[in-house]
């Protein structure tokens, strides 16, 4: 059997929809805190099993039985490592066979500090003596399509520079996590996954441009300038400095690999920066 944590997120929800293409409903468990939040999933014969980063025990139970595990990281930062340690003690306890985790690009030279608790778990994996396959995501585009109302209102708004973004779907990680972990061999594999187009985010103002038929530029504006923007609409101050820390390492390629892992894993071209920005209108 194969678990994905994090079930109802967006993309732990994505992977099972892939895996679902390839793996019988009821060899698939589905571990989530609210288990409420997936009854369409158990309609389908999948394995609705609760479970808690936080809650060891209940991790170990929902393990039971298990060969494989998704460990899609906690979207708690500032957590991530003790909840991640839970994870991987209740996989050991439990016998698994193998634990796929996301981590994040270019974990060991990120100069992100979004990076320091994934090579954090990455230690933990390796400490562990359980059987480990690193998925190091890059950029979801939806990182950026998201904002595509203010971008179209007010221009595109960072601190990025020139830096390159080699960004993907969420889909695209989403069907290479389901390959992974239908395929055997994959113990001790690390996978440097992005897009297969980069782009500065002056290009994603001018792909706006052309898919929205609305003149669109981009404004580089000083760190600080920006995690205020990003206060003043709204986020936590905590996570708007991370946003704005993650810029500035793109400024100095955090987010830039030219890797063909991710295409190599979905047998076909990632999605496009412009068919994002469609998706998104």
């Amino acid at each position: 059997m194969i678990l994905i944590t994090g079930a109802s997120g967006q993309l732990g929800r994505l992977v099972i929809d892939n895996l679902l293409n390839t793996t019988p409903a009821n060899q698939i468990v589905a571990a989530v805190r609210n288990p409420e939040k997936i009854a369409d999933l158990a309609e389908k014969g999948v394995q609705i099993r609760q479970a808690d980063y936080s809650d060891l025990d209940s991790l170990v139970a929902a393990m039971q039985g298990v060969e494989k595990v998704l460990l899609v990281s906690s979207s708690e930062v500032g957590q991530r490592v003790e909840q991640h340690r839970n994870v991987i003690h209740a996989a050991k306890e439990a016998g698994v066979a193998l634990i796929a985790y996301t981590s994040i690009l270019n974990a060991d030279t990120s100069p992100l500090i979004l990076a320091k608790e994934h090579v954090a778990t990455e230690n933990l994996l390796a400490e562990s003596g359980v059987p480990y396959v690193l998925l190091r995501n890059g950029w979801y585009s939806e990182n950026y399509t998201m904002g595509l109302a203010t971008a179209l209102e007010y221009g595109v708004v960072g601190c990025a520079e020139d830096g390159k973004l080699s960004t993907a779907a969420r889909a695209d990680y989403a069907a290479a996590a389901a390959a992974v972990l239908v395929k055997d061999g994959q113990a001790g594999k690390v996978y440097e996954l992005v897009g297969d187009n980069a782009f500065t985010l002056s290009e994603y103002a001018a792909a706006i441009s052309k898919v929205s038929g609305k003149t669109v530029t981009y404004h580089n504006v000083p760190e600080a300038e920006y995690t205020k923007i990003l206060v003043g609409a709204g986020l936590p101050e905590g996570f708007a400095a991370v946003l704005a820390d993650s810029e500035v390492g793109a400024s100095q390629g955090g987010l830039f690999s030219d890797s063909k892992d991710l295409s190599t894993l979905i047998g076909r071209p990632t999605t496009s920066i412009e068919d994002s920005i469609k998706a998104a209108l």
